[in-house]
């Protein structure tokens, strides 16, 4: 059965594939420049502070990093969103047989990381970082998927596209419920009421995108003062843009369009620079002994691929969900490994999680090596030969 893919899909899947290689690419410079006799220059120099105000008077104060981190990474959000609406309405996770699948796979894909997490670190200092081996990175997995070429199915590269898209709104309800900080409820009210006032244009049949984009800047200083993370604000703005019949003229796909390029050359290679500036002291090798980094190797390299694989296993003879025709279990394990590559949404969390710059230093670590090998280990399996039939 041949299977007809959507233009914004191919695009989709184009950008993140070339974006994987600028991220390694940008890692590999980030983590040169941090280890060289320029090192601590180029470390503070993603702290220096940079204030936006009016006059003399300063609204907000923040570092580069933290610029980043919670302004850039809001609209990485709000395309994250716009994909997820898109692959519910029109998409992959439109019709409910083919969508229990890549949803199951991803409960289980995040469920077991994160036990394996937990159980490392249960009763320690680390024990928040739990949410670390959950997400996957939609740009190196993909990436990783696009070097195979036709060796891998395109029913796979469907499969793991869903997958990583609920893997990510999954991570988005994880920082939203347990990686709050100094939470303000007046501002919380505020930030939803300006929401509500989306969706009534939205209901009004407004279409004009500054008309949601500009609320949305509002609706994003609220969150950030709210204390749960602005980000958050980014994926509301999403559901909020008129979707309509999601053709070309619609007002969601002319700004998933739009921004697609801006992501994934832009502000996520800006994001891997600030921060993946690892310096490797001495002791970085003895901490990957430690209940955290263990944790997340654990999560990533094996709760990744065995949630996916045995919560597909399960759906399938259970009879909830099938298997794709031309794709067979080795390829789930593969993918599953794929999903192990946390990378960007990882060091994310991980930046929520702790504030011990040691800790977060050895978590980035971690997640990098242990990305690289899920990664590795997932090319090796879908480089061979397709193994195991399904029923």
């Amino acid at each position: 059965m041949k299977i007809k893919l959507t233009k914004l899909f191919i695009e989709f899947f184009n950008n993140e594939k070339t974006s994987g290689i600028i991220l390694i690419l940008c890692t590999i410079t980030s983590i040169g420049i941090a280890n060289s006799p320029f090192g601590q220059d180029y470390l503070d120099f993603w702290h220096t502070k940079i204030a936006l105000g009016v006059g003399d008077t300063f609204i907000l104060k923040y570092s580069l990093e933290h610029w980043i981190n919670d302004g850039l990474m809001s609209i990485f959000f709000l395309l994250i969103g716009l994909e997820i609406e898109r692959e519910i309405y029109i998409g992959e996770l439109s019709r409910p047989k083919n969508a229990s699948l890549p949803i199951i796979a991803a409960i289980g894909g995040m469920i077991m990381p994160a036990l394996l997490h937990f159980l490392f670190n249960s009763g320690t200092a680390t024990q928040a970082g739990a949410g670390i081996p959950m997400a996957t990175d939609i740009a190196f997995a993909i990436g990783v998927l696009a070097l195979l070429g036709d060796r891998v199915p395109v029913s796979l590269k469907i499969f793991l596209t869903a997958l990583a898209i609920i893997d990510d709104l999954g991570a988005i309800l994880v920082i939203a419920l347990f990686y709050q900080s100094d939470f303000s409820l007046p501002y919380f009210i505020l930030s939803l009421g300006v929401y509500a006032g989306l969706l009534a244009l939205n209901r009004f049949g407004v279409n004009r995108l500054s008309a949601y984009l500009i609320p949305g800047v509002v609706m994003w200083y609220f969150m950030l003062q709210s204390g749960v993370h602005a980000t958050i604000a980014g994926v509301l703005l999403a559901f909020a843009i008129p979707f309509r019949n999601g053709d070309e003229k619609s007002p969601s796909y002319q700004l998933q369009h739009f921004m697609h390029k801006p992501v994934a050359f832009l502000i996520m290679p800006v994001f891997a620079l600030a921060n993946t500036g690892i310096a490797l002291t001495g002791n970085w090798v003895p901490q990957l002994a430690s209940p955290n980094s263990l944790g997340v190797f654990a999560g990533l390299v094996a709760g990744k691929p065995l949630g996916i694989t045995l919560f597909s296993l399960l759906a399938v003879k259970w009879g909830i969900s099938r298997l794709p025709e031309d794709v067979r279990w080795n390829h789930i394990v593969g993918a599953g490994f794929l999903s192990g590559i946390g990378f960007t949404m990882s060091i994310f969390i991980t930046l929520l999680a702790f504030d011990t710059p040691e800790i977060v230093q050895n978590s980035k670590t971690s997640i990098l090596l242990s990305s690289l090998v899920a990664g590795t280990i997932g090319f090796l399996i879908l480089r061979g030969k397709p193994v195991g039939k399904h029923t």
